[in-house]
């Protein structure tokens, strides 16, 4: 067998030259080019790094607080986080949706569906308004595509106390309700801007620049006395409670300014507790719900008749024989009172008596005293919602309108308009505007009646306030009340009920120099108490009591001379009783 002699091939040297030259001639080109975009055009990469890393973030102005009148906060807005994510970046770890749902306080599923829906876009949001430890956790989770972002949430510290007064804000801080809607405007405050640097993560590690300042909302000084409008949530609470009443409302005046020092009512809810959001809790019946005021009207029907000049708080008023036919109409009083003064028409509440004055006056001008006491139309609060009532025009009266307008049906009123009409009584008939803020300047007043009307209309209710009356549960120790119960029934498909009523109590003290108008308004009180003056006179007393001496107002009716007083007061219902 013949052996072979492998013969071994040798490239030529040129080639490794080639290779060796290639490869010089790369890397030359690799650090010429790094040495442009480091040196000569560095905008390239600087662009670049910040396109990636470089954003502009939302600076969040907090709202601006509420406080009542003596600086005792009502509304301020707290610190939370809200979680977001991006759903491209979030679907990249769909093994770990159980740890951030759990974070969260979602349901897995929620959370899988939430993010497969959206795909499409590139925010939405996992859960707002969390604690700033809860957020905490979710931001240790290091989830991709999952932020935090700051806002604030609307706390309210007297809670329910003050609830339908100030209203309430939704989950991006914007008013929606009382308060907080009607003056969002100013406490709204204008956000910010800022460029950060993030991480990879999406966590903002550094301030680059400031590109507007956010600027926060404005504080606002309410007219409300938190400890007044304490006492009126307690007494008309219980009073609901003990009545089984359907709901009811207090308004609270300030007879020298027009400020609302308190409005409360029930039934009541929690603005902290968005699950108590519903219309028939949250609505303010104090401005929004109107009923017919029935007898508590009377006041302003006397006082139309003192302003004609034909009548005095002495003139007598024959109310035999206990009834007057008005066309197919009976106006009755429970009993036949004989020749009665004006006096004790208001403080017996009789309806015939009431009924005689209104027909003898013309109807031009008993609506024009009823029109200027506010009557038919909003008040100047500018609470969002309130209603105008309904008095129509004169024009349109007839005989039994306008007889049965005497004692308070036939038109409709809310219980601020109630409140406002006695306390141009109590300020010597001037009224003055209705205002939801404090003011140590209060606008110009309209004038109403004369203060001869005035005074002579508080000293006939005074007597309304007393054993001879019908509103002797209004009276409040040591100091003069003037007042005027009403029981209005409620109208239903087929006529008035004889089972649902609309018990109130309106007045205002103390009586030489009123500082406070009270309208109190229970709305189908049960059981066998349905007058005003037991449903309704009683939270009056409460509430009139405990503010007079919170506001340190001097009793006027000293223990020695009351009864002295009284008794003269009552003198001519005595004779007329006889």
């Amino acid at each position: 067998m013949t052996k072979r002699k492998a013969e071994v091939v040798m490239p030529p040297r040129w080639r490794g030259a080639f290779v060796l030259s290639l490869l010089v001639l790369c890397a030359a080109g690799l650090v010429a080019r790094a040495v442009n975009l480091q040196v000569v055009d560095n905008r390239f990469l600087a662009d670049q790094g910040d396109a990636r890393h470089l954003r502009v973030e939302t600076i969040v102005a907090h709202r601006g607080p509420i406080f009542d009148r003596h600086g005792e906060p009502l509304a301020v807005s707290t610190p939370v986080d809200s979680v977001w994510a991006n759903p491209k970046e979030l679907a990249s770890a769909t093994d770990r949706f159980a740890q951030l749902a759990k974070a969260v306080g979602r349901d897995q599923q929620w959370l899988m569906r939430r993010v497969s829906a959206n795909l499409d876009r590139e925010f939405i949001y996992l859960r707002r308004h969390l604690r700033p430890d809860a957020a905490a956790r979710v931001q240790g989770l290091r989830m991709p595509g999952v932020y935090i972002q700051r806002e604030y949430r609307r706390y309210f510290p007297a809670g329910e106390v003050a609830g339908h007064v100030l209203g309430f804000t939704d989950v991006d801080d914007v008013g929606q309700e009382g308060l907080e809607l009607a003056y969002d405007h100013w406490l709204r405050g204008a956000p910010g801007a800022k460029r950060v640097l993030r991480d990879r993560l999406g966590r903002s590690i550094e301030n680059v620049e400031s590109i507007e300042a956010a600027s926060p909302g404005k504080p606002l000084e309410s007219s409300l006395d938190l400890r007044i409008q304490y006492l009126a949530y307690r007494s008309l609470k219980a009073a609901v409670r003990d009545h089984g009443a359907k709901s009811g409302s207090v308004v609270v005046l300030d007879v020298d300014t027009g400020e609302v020092l308190a409005m409360a009512n029930q039934p009541s809810y929690n603005p902290n507790d968005r699950s108590q959001f519903s219309v028939a809790r949250y609505r303010n019946r104090a401005v929004t719900d109107i009923f017919e005021p029935g007898s508590s009207l009377k006041p302003l029907v006397i006082a139309a008749a003192l302003e004609s000049g034909e009548y005095a708080p002495g003139t007598s008023i024959d109310t035999s024989p206990g009834y007057v036919r008005v066309g197919a109409k009976l106006i009755e009083d429970t009993r036949n009172l004989g020749a009665i003064d004006v006096t004790t028409v208001l403080a017996r509440s009789s309806n015939v008596g009431a009924t005689r004055i209104a027909l003898s006056l013309p109807a031009e001008q008993l609506w024009g005293v009823l029109s200027g006491f506010g009557l038919g139309r909003v008040t100047t609060s500018g609470f969002p919602g309130e209603s105008a009532g309904l008095l129509n025009n004169y024009e349109h009266w007839r005989p039994i309108g306008q007889a049965t307008l005497a004692y308070g049906y036939g038109l409709s009123v809310t219980p601020l308009q109630l409140a406002s009409a006695f306390s141009a009584i109590g300020a010597g008939g001037l009224q003055r505007p209705v205002t939801f803020l404090r003011t140590d300047s209060p606008m110009a007043p309209s004038r109403v009646v004369s203060r001869a009307t005035a005074n002579s209309l508080l000293n006939m209710m005074e007597v309304v306030v007393s054993d001879a009356g019908t509103g002797g549960k209004a009276a409040v120790e040591r100091y003069r009340v003037a007042g005027k119960t009403g029981t209005a029934r409620k109208f239903e498909a087929g006529g008035y009920s004889e089972s649902r009523y609309t018990s109130s109590f309106v007045g205002v003290a103390p009586v030489s120099n009123p500082r406070l108008a009270i309208a109190v308004v229970i709305d189908e009180p049960g059981g066998d108490l349905y007058y005003g003056g037991d449903v309704a006179a009683p939270v009056f007393a409460d509430v009139m009591a405990g503010s007079l001496r919170l506001l340190a107002v001097p009793p006027d009716a000293l223990d020695d001379a009351g009864p002295e007083l009284m008794l003269q007061a009552m003198a001519p219902v005595r004779e007329a009783d006889q």
